[in-house]
């Protein structure tokens, strides 16, 4: 499922799952379909490890065998054959299932989608929120539903578990729905391509270039019956206002009612195109970044010592799969983590812009205006709208609250935010992970012209192969 942010992704898999009720029409599901849903935000043990919590994929089953153990300690009080009937059926249930499988189906999935390197005993409280979405995957995964639903999959996983996962949804047998802005993943993945846009959903056969050729074709046509009906409606007003109190009145009032009959169609798109610029503070140097034997981590190092010298200007990605240390380097390097051992070095008047990959806000009740008024007081309202229409975000939008925005919608408020400041080093933590395609072409476009240096981390090469010079690789050496 494909839309730019807004058009109702979210909303649906919300009404799909049950989450939110529809305004009208209903959901319906064959009898007994097991339905999985990847929710980022479900609530969890936190006390539980990592396996512990994996293990609750099989619920079912552990509930199988404490019957089974229940029915044979009556059976040795009543002697009834039918205990050990029920107790041999359920018996026969968990052999012919993964029950005794359950350690290796766990430790394979673990080690495909790259959780076992956090330690299969660590506590669900010491993980990151990219860390536990990864787990919450897995879990889904393990409970084989007929039916999986997954928000942004691709969030949170570095290329090699992203290639892990397309082999895992080529092989499954069931029905998948994903709703994804990344084409690369998608485009190996699918079978059909449904899309939301003027308020109602396409849905087309074939992979996405072929769904996106279609659509292209579809929208021109579109976009030209659109405009003749806006023309006929214009039209027939103007006669309606004319001719309403005349002699021509009753024909005046048969074209009134037949324009109220009209079925009329939603405009191409309300939301406004983005136009990010991220404004520049001069700086005279060579050297925009110098690190010394800088070793970083929390209890103990993630990688060897790192060397890393950055030149003034240069734009460069940095990749390495989960857990190995880009979120700790980047939070090291703005001084929210302390580093283990080593030195790491800035210019004088450095200003870094950073995005954060975390949607994580203090007063989720708040709106985009009144957070981005709260951090620039001199700013005013209608500068603070303008650069949250210039991020791509609608109007009506500006006075939602934080928390019921979507993904995507919610990045656009820190893209805003970040346009608000003047900067000459911008260090972007996956800033594609909810964007829709527009605003990442046009982030890209951003990127590649920004005067200062650029860092920024993300798992599409694709996204950023145009405009960086080079790739610094994270891979514990």
């Amino acid at each position: 499922m494909i839309g730019r942010n807004g058009a109702g992704k979210s909303t649906l898999i919300k009404i799909i799952t049950g989450e939110i009720l529809p305004d009208e029409g209903q959901v319906n599901f064959p009898k007994n379909l097991k339905m999985g849903y990847l929710d980022q935000y479900v609530n969890v043990e936190e006390t539980q490890t990592i396996r512990d919590f994996l293990k609750t994929a099989f619920a079912a089953d552990f509930e199988k065998e404490a019957r089974i153990t229940e029915l044979y300690a009556k059976y040795s009080e009543t002697l009834e054959d039918r205990l050990l009937e029920q107790a041999g059926e359920l018996q026969n249930q968990l052999d012919q299932g993964d029950f005794y499988q359950m350690d290796t189906l766990i430790d394979d999935l673990a080690e495909g989608l790259g959780i076992s390197v956090l330690g299969m005993e660590t506590k669900l409280k010491n993980l990151s929120g990219g860390q536990r979405s990864k787990l919450i995957l897995a879990k889904m995964l393990l409970e084989k539903p007929d039916l999986l639903i997954l928000d942004e999959p691709t969030n949170h996983l570095d290329d090699e578990h992203i290639k892990w996962l397309i082999q895992f949804l080529q092989t499954f047998t069931g029905t998948y729905l994903v709703v994804s802005h990344d084409r690369h993943f998608l485009e190996q993945i699918t079978t059909h391509i449904i899309d939301i846009e003027f308020g109602k959903l396409t849905k087309y056969t074939g992979n996405l270039t072929k769904a996106l050729k279609l659509k292209e074709l579809q929208n021109e046509s579109y976009v030209k019956q659109y405009e003749a009906q806006q023309a006929h409606i214009k039209k027939t007003e103007a006669y309606i206002r004319k001719y309403k109190a005349g002699s021509r009145s009753t024909m005046a009032k048969s074209r009134e009612k037949q324009l109220a009959k009209v079925e009329r169609l939603t405009p191409p798109t309300d939301a406004p195109k983005p136009h990010l610029d991220f404004p520049f503070a001069p700086i005279v140097t060579t050297l925009a970044l110098e690190t010394d034997q800088l070793v970083i981590g929390y209890d103990r190092p993630l990688l060897n010592p790192i060397e890393l010298t950055v030149r003034y200007g240069e734009k460069i990605a940095i990749r390495g799969f989960n857990g190995i240390g880009k979120s700790t380097l980047i939070k090291t390097l703005l001084g929210e983590l302390k580093p283990i051992s080593g030195t790491f070095h800035f210019p004088q008047h450095t200003a870094i812009n950073y995005f954060s990959q975390e949607l994580d806000w203090e007063y989720p009740l708040q709106n985009p205006l009144q957070y981005l008024a709260d951090l620039f007081p001199k700013a005013t309202n209608k500068e603070l709208r303008r650069q949250l229409s210039k991020a791509g975000l609608p109007s009506q939008l500006a006075q939602e609250e934080l928390k019921l925005l979507s993904g995507g919608e919610q990045t656009k408020v820190k893209l805003a935010e970040m346009m608000l400041k003047k900067s000459n080093f911008l260090i972007l933590d996956e800033p594609t992970n909810h964007i829709d395609q527009d605003t990442k072409n046009n982030l890209q476009a951003t990127l590649a012209k920004f005067s200062g240096t650029v860092i920024v981390v993300s798992h599409e090469s694709e996204f950023y192969a145009d405009f960086v010079d080079r790739v610094v690789a994270l891979d514990g050496n």
